[in-house]
């Protein structure tokens, strides 16, 4: 025991040397750099070129080979999202698709799950606005029995009713709980102030009452009018050879009949009835609220626009963590954890949104913040300085997502989908590069009008309605129980209505 007690000695003695001998040097290292390193030029980087075929049945097949990992991931697109919700029954698309991995003729979801993961792979469907997606990924040597996974669950679903009231009740669960966030309500009130009833003014994943009214039929419905083979796209991606792959597709989806009637006439998602006047400021009176949720929105571009790069580029400006609405808000005043932007681009026109969620008594001031900054873009553009790192964040982001196969064919299928060409992966960093200062003004000048925007702001009103109303004479007020999601008029009807 003596001894050890020796030895420990010895051991704190000699780390006690160590730390004096060498603490001038590790002093010296951890000094901090006064400013921070400027990012190293963009690299050259070429992705694989995709290759393509159109099976007679009109389905596109988009085989995009990396062999440096033995992974491969095949993704089933339709191209039609949340954006062909009938007006009463938002969330049905999101619903269709969750749907689809619950249960086939051949298998139940518990089967499916065991399948997949005795494949050590992964199954994964959904829908956003303008599409719908089932997506499975596999090591290279199990592909083949991944893909009739994936046939089996696009092409022939079940749609059982307790699954369908199991998925229902998720849904609703999870609104409960958005619901009692400003945040939330924001987001959504954001898209019916925007777009009104248009098919981009509800929310994607349904309200209380849509849910409710959503019917087997109606899921059977959808499915059997979108999901057809000359509305799909399947792209695959990976350690596969484009032979392989088209063979595989041949083999699990060729005899997938294409239905003889036309598919239905697809209106644009922010066209339709019209949404408010440009300018409106709403409050949504929520007297519980700890804090308050303040959206700048308004309509944006879509993602075909000429001037994509140049919104993508002046949206980094404004947003992440060194972006000008962080340093503004965050940093400089400590108002809010983080202020935002998004530049939400679709097949048609999409939202633009600037975003905080500050204390209730700072909600006016915040509004005021996040309109004198996306102005201040057009008379003080950003410097080189300022706006190589914003850029160099877009081409890192861009480049770390395509370094998994999933981001690549997440990223092809994006393209295919729109109509757009499948080697802009191989010019995106050129023209994120092309962008200059003069770019972000004038696109910050001609395309987001701060002043024609719309201000949201949920939170307790008594706290910042005295103050928002000096700035701006035409606020309304909604309190949040009669607040109703399910038309644009933003309000319940009366019970003598």
């Amino acid at each position: 025991m003596q001894m050890m007690k020796l030895q420990v000695r010895f051991v704190v003695a000699s780390l006690a040397l160590t730390a004096f001998v060498f603490m001038p040097s590790l002093a010296g290292a951890q000094t901090p750099q006064a400013t921070p390193p400027p990012p190293s030029a963009p690299h050259s980087v070429q992705f694989p070129s995709p290759v393509e075929q159109t099976l007679a049945n009109g389905l596109r097949v988009i085989v995009v080979e990396r062999a440096n990992t033995p992974l491969v991931t095949a993704q089933l697109l339709i191209k039609n999202g949340g954006e062909v919700d009938p007006q009463e029954l938002s969330g049905l698309a999101d619903m269709t698709a969750n749907l689809l991995t619950k249960g086939t003729e051949s298998r139940d979801a518990t089967q499916i799950a065991e399948a997949i993961e005795a494949l050590g792979g992964s199954l994964d469907s959904g829908a956003r606005w303008d599409a719908s997606t089932a997506t499975v990924g596999v090591s290279s040597p199990k592909i083949g029995d991944a893909m009739k996974i994936l046939a089996d669950v696009v092409r022939r679903p079940t749609f059982k009713a307790d699954e369908i009231e199991r998925l229902r009740q998720q849904y609703l669960d999870n609104l409960t709980v958005g619901l009692g966030q400003p945040g939330t309500i924001a987001r959504y009130v954001a898209g019916r102030v925007v777009f009104g009833d248009a098919p981009y003014g509800h929310p994607i994943g349904g309200t209380p009452e849509s849910l409710a009214r959503i019917s087997r039929d109606d899921i059977v419905k959808l499915h059997n009018t979108y999901y057809r083979p000359d509305n799909a796209i399947l792209v695959i991606g990976g350690d596969i050879k484009p032979k392989d792959a088209f063979d595989l597709a041949k083999s699990n989806f060729g005899d997938w009949k294409k239905p003889a009637a036309p598919l239905p006439p697809l209106s644009g998602g922010s066209s339709g009835s019209a949404a408010s006047t440009p300018g409106r400021v709403l409050v949504i009176d929520k007297p519980d609220a700890g804090q308050a949720a303040v959206y700048l929105v308004r309509t944006g571009i879509n993602r075909k626009d000429p001037d994509y790069f140049r919104g993508i580029v002046t949206n980094s400006v404004l947003s992440g963590y060194s972006g000008r609405l962080n340093q503004e808000i965050r940093i400089k005043r400590g108002l809010s954890y983080g202020a935002a932007s998004t530049l939400d681009t679709r097949r048609d026109v999409g939202p633009f949104a600037a975003s905080a969620q500050t204390k209730n008594q700072s909600g006016a001031q915040v509004a005021d913040l996040l309109i004198g900054e996306i102005e201040r873009l057009t008379s003080s553009p950003p410097s080189e300085a300022e706006l190589t790192p914003r850029k160099a964040v877009l081409i890192g982001n861009f480049s770390r997502n395509l370094e998994t196969v999933n981001g690549l064919v997440s990223q092809v299928s994006s393209l295919a989908l729109y109509g757009l060409d499948l080697n802009e992966i191989n010019r995106y960093i050129q023209n994120v590069q092309t962008i200059s200062s003069a770019d972000v003004q004038k696109f910050a000048g001609t395309r987001l009008d701060a002043k024609g925007a719309n201000i949201i702001i949920v939170g307790n009103a008594k706290e910042f309605l005295p103050e928002l109303s000096k700035h701006f004479p035409n606020v309304e007020v909604i309190p949040v129980a009669e607040l109703d999601l399910n038309t644009a008029s933003l309000r319940k009807k009366k019970q003598s209505e």
